[in-house]
């Protein structure tokens, strides 16, 4: 039997947040491969935290960040289903990391693409549609490179699509669904107000 060292697993808990039997077990199932048993970790957290997504999220934090020189300012609310989640060091760290995100993300003007209003994504189509790089390609190619230009753009424009400022091999939508897998509880960004100065 493949023998696991300590201070590996406690390595893996602190880069998941993930319990420590877990780690062990993740490590043990992926024959001591540090970067199999993370992903073997966020496919369960991802599991689990898809279970959770529609439970009714009613407490939370709301946080402000200031960046250095004070030009730009961010206010944020996330919630949670309990003030016991609420109060803990983690979530916290968690909301002040999304305020950052959300300051270093000047095209973020959504949460998620469901928010975006019909008339911008009608409008990037209309300037799609109408770029002359694609005038002599077939209808079907066309309609299909008009629909990934699109889908860039609303990526770029929305919170949970961007990669995250601490760990760009994940994205926002990602980082909340391996905090929702940790904390037993689901989480959602409520909303968000971006600052600039001078606008």
């Amino acid at each position: 039997m493949l023998h696991i060292d300590a201070e590996r697993v406690r390595e893996l808990r602190h880069k998941t947040g993930a319990g420590m039997m877990n780690c062990k077990k993740a490590l043990l199932e992926s024959n001591g491969n540090f970067e199999e048993a993370i992903k073997s970790l966020r496919e369960k957290g991802q599991a689990s935290a898809d279970k959770k997504v529609n439970r009714k999220t009613i407490e939370g934090l709301v946080n402000s960040y200031i960046h250095i020189g004070g030009r730009i300012g961010v206010l944020i609310e996330v919630n949670c289903e309990t003030d016991f989640v609420a109060r803990r060091e983690e979530f916290q760290e968690l909301v002040q990391n999304l305020a950052m995100q959300i300051a270093a993300s000047p095209d973020v003007l959504y949460i998620q693409n469901d928010d975006i209003p019909e008339d911008i994504i009608s409008n990037e189509k209309a300037i799609e549609s109408g770029k002359e790089d694609l005038s002599n390609k077939p209808d079907d190619i066309r309609e299909k490179i008009i629909l990934g230009r699109i889908d860039k753009t609303l990526k770029n424009l929305t919170l949970l699509n961007q990669p995250f400022i601490r760990d760009a091999n994940i994205t926002v939508d990602e980082l909340i669904k391996e905090k929702i897998s940790l904390f037993g509880e689901n989480i959602r960004i409520k909303r968000f107000t971006r600052y600039t100065l001078g606008n």
